[in-house]
């Protein structure tokens, strides 16, 4: 599953359907050629180092500290490579939040489906539906105390 998300953790683009081991790259590149593809705003998105630097999509740097543990053991970055990759990391850890939210609160994605295709996909986009549901009309949501509670 490919996912976008605001700073404020609701989704704006899914895209399940890829099923097993499949390169990053080659789910982004599959929803950008797409009819409708994702439509990319001026600016970036902030991407893992499952991917490559393009137009619209920044990477960290490679063979660099990356990891969000690695900077709370007390380690200082060194590089200017290392500062970047600790501040990228910081800022892409709000999808690693939404996701971990998502499954906190939709035990059906927690486990593997034994649905067709067409259903599992069905079901996970209603979930993040949802989720934006809930994150837009209520101000309060308990499940992301509990996801605060783990990390």
């Amino acid at each position: 599953m490919l996912g976008v998300c605001t700073l404020d953790m609701q989704f704006v683009y899914v895209l399940p359907g890829w099923e097993g081991s499949v390169a990053d790259g080659r789910v982004l590149q599959d929803t950008i050629s797409r009819r409708h593809e994702l439509k990319v705003p001026h600016g970036c998105y902030l991407v893992d180092a499952g991917y490559t630097n393009f137009e619209g999509f920044l990477a960290p740097f490679r063979a660099q500290r990356y990891h969000l543990n690695e900077w709370h053991q007390g380690y200082q970055p060194s590089t200017l490579e290392e500062s970047f990759n600790m501040k990228h990391a910081l800022a892409r850890n709000v999808i690693e939040r939404c996701f971990g939210l998502l499954k906190l609160k939709w035990g059906i994605l927690r486990s593997p489906s034994f649905y067709p295709v067409r259903v599992h996909n069905r079901i996970i986009i209603t979930c993040c539906l949802l989720h934006n549901f809930i994150r837009t009309y209520m101000s309060l949501d308990p499940i992301e105390a509990e996801l605060r509670e783990i990390t």
